[in-house]
């Protein structure tokens, strides 16, 4: 059942070690709270292995890339794998520049990750497949829809072959994979692509619900993502008419906090192709 996940996540309180970016750090930080994790941040290189080593999960995100913190990321990394932490991946802006793509590649070739969360035109460029990119966003034309779901599935599940962990791709239709099954996943809203840092707070929760679910990783980021969602209807739902993207903003932080399992089993919208 999906809706364990989260029960787990509450019980187990897991710590977190963020390597984040800065636009959003703040923001990631209260959505781990919100789901009953804490989180640490902590990105310089000469504390890091000692700070997730006294974590159960470490979430890395490439948003504000810089070469201070490549090496941190790749110290932090292989000291979690070597401990079998969860380990998640955000890859953000893959293929807008080659130091992002290239340092992604690399913390790919160093590092086995639990999982990867990025959007298609992220995981395409790290994939080596032909994209366009749009900054740190996806590009239009690589849009998962109806019409193309079972091809974006498929190639979610061969990536999540490739790489040996779960394949996170977010958008209009989520797509969460291993190399057997794929989770096809229709919650949220799409006004939450207008509020920076909706995507690096799902990295930070989903490594959570991996950390506290290690034997269910599919499950794990499949609730997660159901989640996250799910608050982005909710919060929707509950704003007034003089209120926007601040207001949403914080409703989505609100809603998390309050979502339990009974919630995502009567909320969660969703086929498994």
């Amino acid at each position: 059942m999906l809706e364990q996940c989260i029960k787990n996540v509450r019980e187990q309180q897991p710590l977190i070690h963020n390597i984040t970016n800065y636009v959003t750090v703040n923001d990631v930080a209260n959505a781990i709270l919100t789901v009953g994790a804490s989180p640490i941040m902590a990105d310089d290189a000469a504390e890091v292995e000692e700070i997730t080593s006294i974590c159960q999960g470490l979430n890395i995100n490439i948003g504000t890339l810089n070469s201070r913190t490549i090496e941190s990321m790749k110290l932090a990394g292989k000291k979690a794998a070597s401990l079998k932490h969860a380990l998640l991946l955000d890859p953000v802006g893959a293929g807008a520049s080659h130091l992002r793509t290239n340092t992604a590649g690399e913390l790919l070739d160093q590092i086995h990750f639990t999982a990867i969360r990025g959007n298609v035109s992220e995981l395409k460029a790290l994939a080596g497949q032909a994209q366009t990119t749009q900054g740190v966003d996806a590009n239009a034309a690589d849009a998962v829809t109806k019409e193309n779901l079972a091809e974006m599935a498929a190639f979610a599940k061969e990536y999540a072959k490739k790489t040996q962990c779960v394949i996170v791709m977010t958008g209009a239709i989520d797509l969460v994979a291993d190399q057997d099954r794929c989770y096809a996943i229709y919650n949220g809203r799409a006004e939450m692509a207008r509020i920076t840092g909706t995507g690096c707070q799902l990295s930070g929760i989903m490594t959570a619900f991996l950390a506290a679910n290690p034997d269910k990783p599919l499950e794990a980021c499949a609730c997660a993502v159901i989640a996250m969602g799910l608050a982005g209807e909710i919060a929707y739902d509950h704003l007034t008419p003089y209120e926007g993207n601040s207001s949403y903003r914080n409703r989505i932080i609100d809603a998390l906090s309050q979502m339990d399992e009974s919630m995502i089993k009567e909320g969660a919208r969703y086929e498994i192709c």
